[in-house]
């Protein structure tokens, strides 16, 4: 899949579940804290991934560089209209260099809240550009985007975020190093098109929150090819792979908000259908998802009591309905009473809580 949604955890959780047979919370748990062949980093669109380990060195010079570039100018820009100092990059450039001394002394890492307490410097409140308000984790957020440091262990349950950060070299026995920045968005690039092929450079450009340019010279580095999508758009390719893909046969699946299919393209009326303003929340996040042979077809929630409920926007037929129910006990069963909660609520999830209770 490339990369996994991490910015709420179960979803890492879920999307492997969905994919994967006979899979434990503990074997997820391993890759990412145990043999860290899984590893959060802040990227495309400022939004949190699980990468493999050797993705790592295409993503910090690429998508990671560009949200770390954003963020310091406008945290930059922030201290000095907060009135914290006249030098806004020297401000950063000395908090990050308080943490990353901290933390050179903290081989296990420290959770947010004890380095803001170890360093008065990032114990603030700063009102944001957007008026949002923000403080040291911001800091710490900005050091993750630039493969300083990472998210170690999580000491809370697999549905909440608690990391305790540490630098990346103590987190990573071998740190790989990193690409340049073209070669970088070139292996993002053609490990989008081998997981979501065919796809337009518009559909790109949204992914990697980059430009065209980027995507344009990536293509052509790739000798990407073009094919003719059913709309009558033009979608791109690796060259090995434009073989018809064999019918995989009839199929189901439960997957979690923000899950990598669901947000793997920006236009997504080939599997939506009539279904974008149901499944999509205002934002344009995904939320809970029910799939049938390639669409999205309804969503799914839990009631009181933890059991998995399938709501169903249009009619299919039994069968459809019967593999839908057994994956629906077979989630049930796996997360064993534990309630997944989110931010990122569908008007489907809505109505669909509604009627379970």
């Amino acid at each position: 899949m490339t990369a996994l949604h991490a910015t709420e955890p179960a979803t890492v959780y879920l999307s492997c579940w969905a994919r994967v047979a006979s899979l434990t919370v503990s074997d997820v748990d391993r890759a990412l804290y145990e043999d860290r062949r899984l590893v959060k980093q802040l990227a495309m669109r400022r939004t949190l991934f699980v990468f493999p380990h050797e993705l790592l060195p295409a993503v910090w010079p690429s998508a990671s560089a560009r949200v770390a570039g954003t963020e310091r100018a406008r945290m930059a820009k922030d201290v000095v209209k907060a009135g914290l100092t006249d030098d806004g990059d020297g401000w950063l450039d000395q908090a990050r260099e308080e943490v990353l001394a901290l933390l050179a002394d903290a081989p296990q890492g420290l959770a947010a809240i004890d380095a803001r307490r170890a360093v008065p410097r990032i114990d603030v409140k700063v009102e944001g550009t957007a008026g949002e308000v923000w403080s040291a984790p911001r800091v710490l957020t900005h050091l993750g985007a630039t493969a300083d440091i990472v998210r170690g262990v999580n000491t809370g349950r697999f549905t909440t975020s608690q990391p305790r950060w540490t630098l990346t070299r103590h987190w990573l026995d071998d740190v790989p190093p990193p690409w340049s920045a073209g070669e970088g968005y070139r292996e993002l690039v053609r490990r989008w098109l081998y997981s979501f092929g065919p796809g337009t450079e518009d559909d790109l450009v949204w992914w990697l929150g980059a430009t065209k340019t980027i995507v344009r010279r990536a293509l052509a580095e790739l000798e990407a090819v073009t094919v003719s999508l059913d709309d009558g758009t033009t979608g791109w390719l690796l060259p090995d792979d434009v073989a018809a893909v064999a019918d995989p046969g009839e199929w189901v699946a439960l997957l979690p908000v923000l899950d990598p299919t669901v947000m793997g393209w920006r236009g997504r009326d080939f599997y939506l259908g009539p279904h974008r303003e149901q499944l999509f929340e205002g934002r344009g996040n995904a939320g809970t998802t029910a799939w049938a042979n390639g669409r999205a077809i309804g969503s799914w929630v839990q009631d009181d009591a933890g059991v998995v409920r399938v709501h169903l926007l249009e009619s299919v037929p039994a069968s459809t309905q019967r593999a839908l129910a057994n994956e629906a006990t077979r989630l049930t069963e796996w997360l064993d009473g534990v309630r997944i909660g989110t931010g990122y609520v569908s008007p489907a999830m809505r109505v669909a809580s509604n009627t379970t209770g």
